[in-house]
């Protein structure tokens, strides 16, 4: 503040003080004054008075005159009445000054009283628009809360309208359906009974034909039977046959091979999501690829024809999905998601079947545990829960202490449970022990895990940029892959072992994929076409992870920026 404005300020107080303190007496001091003043010229007045009455007793004594003498005798008494009049007056005006006195205090002490008042409301005053501040920032957050809430209200409305829209499209179809079913069966009915017509009018012809021929008509009848019987076994079996017609170069790398083939190229490239693609998985038994992304879908890829075909998308997820499975049969299909829960959906009719919730963080992994009824997942809430899904609960929550990453199962019992963890540590767990027991600590956060088919291996992707090869019949490390450029690019990152055990897959945060030999430890491929396109030209996307084919000859890679690579080695 500058120096003239600090007096100015000042004055201006003293001002507004004066004019508070004085102009509400100013009619009383007026008063006051004129008496005063009236005071004044009253003992004046009688002073002259007194002076002149000394020099006419003076006179008087000299003059020794009588009618003088009268004359100032009068004049003293006239003199002296007017100064009792004047002495009476004066104590009057004194009286009333008390008064005035008086009643100033009282004035003084009301407005002393009213400036507590005063300075009592100005603090309740401060205390109240105080009050209305907090309030009305309270009424600021819950109006924004409030518009939240409708912003995610519509989004279920509208999800629910979409829904209910694909629902009565699919009970539109499954009216279709069963009107068609039931012209079949009509079909079918009249196709029986005119076969039966038929049969009775050949058992008709026979016996017309005589006791002769009897024993042909039950021979040839007989034969007939058992075609009969043959044709009708031969359908069922290829009803139940699930597996398609393929080219010749897919059927011939999708069949059973002893040995996994080395990826050298690409065979397929696709965008597969509309954000980062977090996990690939494919299929036990037919030639599908299932992902998972952070656009909250699932989605299934036929890739046997040499084309990306997709087969469905599977929704339902309010958050990125993290993990994918399928169960033994490849029937039906488990998803992980960033919303706290878990869903399984069936492959066939690519409906929502459950949605396990329970978990009070992100869940990061989940996996089948021995057959299909029962669920092992892994959450950012530093636990593990078992699910039934014959009773759609949860059935056991076993207590990590650290954030799960990434879980396998080791029998088909579903006993034995594997989890790695944020703390660096792998945890074993019995299903029938609430604690684990011989943990193994690694140098880094476990971002995923994987077992061989014999259990007799697993393979743990660390950040610390390196793969751990842990003998799970001594329970140690026995061996480490790393090489130079390779860096593991998040915390979900998802390596892989061939279905021979020969070969250990891993995505980098430089786009590429690598692959190592596991007796010799040694690098055998690199495969750089993530992160090649015209946008990623001096920025490669991390790969996010990777899936061998059960059959060994093909691998499938994710990456960061939504694309899809199916690898295939030389023929």
């Amino acid at each position: 503040m500058e120096t003239g404005e600090w007096r100015k300020t000042i004055l201006f107080q003293l001002q507004t003080r004066d004019k508070r303190e004085i102009e509400c007496f100013q009619d009383l001091i007026a008063q006051h004054n004129k008496v005063f003043e009236n005071a004044n010229s009253l003992r004046y007045e009688n002073l002259q008075l007194s002076i002149q009455n000394e020099k006419l007793k003076v006179e008087g004594i000299s003059g020794n005159s009588s009618a003088t003498e009268t004359r100032l005798h009068e004049e003293i008494q006239h003199l002296k009445q007017k100064l009792l009049s004047q002495t009476e007056e004066l104590a009057e005006l004194h009286k009333r000054k008390g008064e005035n006195a008086q009643q100033i205090i009282d004035l003084n002490a009301k407005l002393l009283d009213r400036d507590r008042v005063l300075v009592a409301k100005e603090h309740s005053l401060e205390e109240c628009q105080s009050k209305i501040a907090s309030l009305e920032a309270e009424v600021g957050m819950l109006t924004q809360a409030n518009k939240e809430l409708r912003h995610l209200n519509d989004a279920l409305r509208d999800e629910h309208q979409a829904l209910q829209l694909a629902f009565n499209a699919l009970e539109e179809k499954l009216r279709r359906v069963q009107d068609e079913n039931g012209e079949l069966v009509k079909r079918l009915m009249g196709y029986k009974a005119k076969d039966a017509e038929k049969l009775n009018e050949e058992n008709d012809n026979f016996l017309n034909e005589g006791s002769k021929h009897f024993s042909s008509v039950l021979s040839t009848f007989g034969i007939f039977r058992k075609r009969h019987a043959k044709m009708q076994k031969e359908i069922e079996e290829a009803c139940r046959d699930t597996r398609g017609v393929c080219g010749d170069d897919f059927q011939e790398g999708f069949g059973p091979i002893s040995q996994s083939t080395l990826p050298t190229k690409v065979h397929l490239k696709f965008d597969a999501h509309e954000g980062e693609v977090n996990a690939v998985k494919w299929s036990p038994v037919d030639r599908l690829v299932v992902t998972g992304g952070a656009d909250r879908k699932v989605k299934l890829w036929d890739v046997s024809k040499g084309t990306q075909d997709n087969r469905g998308v599977l929704v339902g997820s309010n958050a990125g999905v993290m993990s994918v499975d399928f169960d033994t049969s490849g029937s039906l299909i488990l998803g992980a998601s960033n919303d706290f829960a878990a869903r399984i959906w069936t492959v066939g009719d690519q409906k929502l079947r459950h949605t396990l919730t329970g978990h009070s963080g992100k869940v990061l992994a989940a996996k089948f545990l021995g057959d299909a009824s029962k669920i092992v997942t892994g959450s950012h809430d530093r636990t593990l829960k078992i699910w039934d899904l014959k009773n759609r609960a949860c059935t056991e929550t076993k207590f990590a202490g650290s954030s799960c990453n990434d879980l396998v199962t080791v029998d088909n019992a579903g006993s034995s449970i594997i989890s790695g963890h944020f703390d660096k540590t792998v945890r074993f767990w019995d299903s029938r022990s609430e604690s684990s027991a011989n943990n193994i600590v690694l140098n880094g956060k476990v971002t995923s895990l994987d077992l061989t088919r014999d259990a007799k291996y697993l393979l743990a992707c660390v950040r610390d940029d390196t793969l751990k090869l842990i003998d799970l019949r001594m329970n140690q490390v026995v061996n480490s892959f790393c090489c130079e450029g390779f860096k593991v690019g998040c915390d979900w990152s998802r390596a892989t072992f061939s279905p021979d055990g020969q070969f250990v897959a891993v995505g980098s945060a430089d786009g590429a994929v690598y692959i190592w030999c596991v007796p010799t430890a040694k690098v055998e491929k690199i495969l750089k076409e993530h992160g090649s396109s015209t946008f990623d030209l001096f920025l490669r996307s991390a790969v996010t992870a990777t899936a061998w084919h059960p059959y060994g000859n093909f691998l499938a890679s994710v990456d960061r920026s939504k694309r899809v690579i199916i690898w295939a080695g030389d023929i």
